[in-house]
């Protein structure tokens, strides 16, 4: 089964094509989605996608771009959606010192968001990975321009026994046996297809193969245009909008970069995501 570790079908953009997306979700080729809220607004929306939808995994954090516009309850709030659904998993929670160093002023993904400087997303991350350590819940991290900081982080905190999966990974490829040997997952993102992102494909040629996953993060991140298996209509501003279907070029993209038949990526891949999330 081709399974997406981690995508947001809660999105905005993604709502009008909910029915398109759930028709094209062949369940005789792929099999679970994990869906991954960012902010308090948005766990309610992927708590109905879950009942709604026998192929959503829900996963709630608080992502690090909207830590600095959390509620006084907001770690009440992920208790309690994490304790009605006890399969639900954490995240996508993490670090980011991109919106801080190199995000523009008027990035509209960033608009009206007060940015929460390094210190405080680090303790909004670590009060939710203790959550996700006392509930054995598997964990997804989000980190931009912070990898050193988050391997620190890690060396020296407790992680969930199951371990934790590190996103879309373009972190040094130095670095993906220290994180190994915490315990760390790694997904590759069909728009690492993109020739622009050589150094990210050499990275996970580097990871173990009992530690991959793949992923869309759909809407965001579209493969390159030869690679897009699904496609939607593009979003009111004119971006192109990512089909969580296009996880099947990531497998594939990823299996030829390997050098490996993809059905044996394939297989390894449903079972490193069994593993980690529980099914």
């Amino acid at each position: 089964m081709l399974h997406d570790a981690h995508n947001h079908l809660q999105d905005d953009t993604l709502a009008p094509h909910l029915d398109r997306i759930a028709a094209s979700w062949d369940p005789a080729r792929f099999g679970f989605m994990v869906v991954n809220g960012t902010c308090e607004a948005d766990w309610p929306r992927v708590t109905a996608l879950a009942q709604r939808f026998p192929f959503v995994r829900p996963s709630y954090g608080l992502h690090p771009w909207d830590a600095g516009d959390r509620s006084p309850d907001w770690f009440q709030n992920l208790k309690t959606h994490l304790d009605a659904n006890p399969h639900a998993a954490v995240g996508e929670i993490g670090i980011d010192r991109w919106i801080l160093d190199s995000a523009r002023p008027d990035d509209p993904r960033l608009a009206g968001q007060r940015r929460a400087p390094l210190p405080e997303q680090g303790e909004v991350f670590l009060k939710q990975l203790a959550l996700a350590c006392t509930k054995n819940r598997p964990v997804t991290i989000h980190c931009l321009q912070a990898w050193g900081a988050l391997s620190e982080i890690i060396a020296r905190v407790n992680v969930p026994e199951r371990g934790f999966l590190l996103h879309a990974y373009a972190g040094p490829d130095e670095l993906v046996p220290t994180f190994a040997k915490r315990g760390a997952y790694f997904s590759f993102n069909g728009a690492f297809l993109d020739p622009k992102h050589a150094k990210h494909q050499e990275t996970f040629k580097a990871v173990p193969l009992d530690r991959l996953l793949v992923e869309t993060d759909a809407p965001a991140m579209i493969p390159p245009q030869l690679w897009r298996t699904h496609k939607l209509p593009s979003a009111l501003d004119g971006s192109s909008v990512n089909h969580p279907g296009n996880i099947e070029s990531a497998y594939a993209g990823l299996a030829s970069l390997l050098g490996i038949p993809i059905a044996d990526l394939t297989t390894q891949v449903d079972a490193n995501f069994r593993c980690f999330f529980g099914i």
